[in-house]
Order: structure tokens, then sequence, then C-alpha cells
């Protein structure tokens, strides 16, 4: 059941990002999803979200988060005082799932760009955001990524192997997408072998354009991820 938080009737624009929160917080050994843990007196989540909504690309925010916990999160949004406005959707089974939910929510319209983002990136700068939607308004998509600084060996039938370093890139989010190519490519069926937005889209065919990324713009994974954005989020 689709849930909406202070809905506008109004189309501000045709830009729109899709906010992920599926995590459970089990490898933060947390009781708590680790999009709701603190940071700076915030949960990550609305970081997240202000992220976006504070870019020049003024999205309309989708955030898709498992149905149980969408009373605790109304319940946050009231504490905090926190009115950005977004509609909210229940997530899936999977992540391709739980973006395709937030995908229904969009009309179609084939001059829309999509992205979609980790809603436990909370680091994700306003350049970043602004540069997907631009680069992928001429080029069709935009996938932030950054070069590995580590050495890097693959691990296949009991060997390891050097591969080059300058070859390997590290994918992170905003994946920002024309919104036809999104939506089609959200049409085939799920695959384990989709690990995110970009693999979906490179398997109808279509070539994957990558930006710089950050190495700020970290995921939120382990407890001692909440201590390294805590300083980024200082020292910025």
């Amino acid at each position: 059941m689709i849930k909406i938080r202070n809905p506008k009737s109004e189309i501000r624009n045709q830009n729109y990002a899709i906010i992920v929160a599926g995590g459970s917080g089990s490898r933060m050994q947390s009781v708590v999803p680790k999009q709701f843990l603190s940071i700076r007196g915030l949960p990550v989540l609305m970081h997240t979200l202000l992220a976006f909504h504070n870019s020049d690309s003024k999205p309309q925010l989708i955030l898709v988060l498992p149905a149980d916990y969408h009373d605790h999160w109304m319940q946050l949004c009231t504490v905090h005082n926190f009115n950005i406005p977004h509609q909210l959707v229940s997530g899936g089974e999977t992540r391709f799932n739980s973006v395709k939910n937030g995908l229904g929510l969009i009309p179609d319209n084939e001059d829309s760009l999509i992205a979609v983002h980790d809603a436990v990136r909370p680091l994700t700068s306003r350049d970043i955001i602004d540069q997907s939607y631009q680069h992928a308004t001429t080029n069709g998509n935009a996938v932030a990524a950054i070069k590995s600084r580590d050495s890097i060996r693959q691990l296949k039938d009991g060997n390891s192997l050097a591969l080059t370093r300058d070859e390997i890139y590290l994918i992170q989010t905003p994946q920002t997408f024309q919104s036809a190519q999104l939506k089609k490519a959200y049409l085939q069926p799920y695959s384990p072998h989709f690990t995110d937005d970009a693999s979906v889209v490179e398997a109808t065919g279509i070539k994957i354009n990558l930006i710089e990324g950050s190495y700020q713009n970290i995921k939120i994974t382990f407890a001692e991820d909440i201590a390294i954005a805590e300083l980024l989020m200082k020292n910025k």
C-alpha cells in the first residue's frame, strides 16, 4: 500500500530521485536499521533526502522503505519537524523490486530524468547530484564511480590474479537515467546478476556512462562508518 507524505499537485520539474532504503542493519549489529541511525542529530535517511532537496536539480523525491517501518519513519518526521516533500512507497523482496515499486509512482515521460540513490549514502555532494542529471540529459545516463586506491586481485578457482588498478572503478550512487531507459530496463524479469541499476540497464544493450564520484560519498554499512560520516560532516 502506498502512503503519500506532503504530496504536491503541481509538477515542479521533470527530475525524480528514488531513494532506496531497504537495509536491516544486520551488518551493523544494530537493532535499528542503519538508515535510521543518527548522524549529527538527524537520521541518516534525512541527510540523504536533504542532499537531493538542496541540489539545484530539485528532484521530486520518492522514498522506498519496508512497509514495517513506514509508521516509524512518520514518527521520526514528526519528532524532527522534517517536512521535505516526498512520496513514500513500500519496498520489495529485492532491491530490483524496490526500485520497480518506486518507478511505479513516476508518470511516463521520455523527457524525465530519474536518479536512483542508496539511502545510506548521506554525504553525496550537490555537485555530484547536479552533474548526474546534467550528464544524463545529454548522454542518456550517468553513474557515479571512483577509481580504486588499492591494488586489486581477483580470486577465481582458488587462484588470485592481479588486475590493472587503473581499469577498475568502484561504483556508487546516484545512478541517473533518462526515464525511457530505466523504465524499459525494469520490464525485464529479475536476475541475480542485477547488482545495481546500471547492470539492469546495461542488460538491455545500453552503454553505461561513468561520472566522477567522491571518496567521501561513503555507504553506511558498518558501525565505524557512522564515526567517519560524523567527522566528514563536521569538516564540511
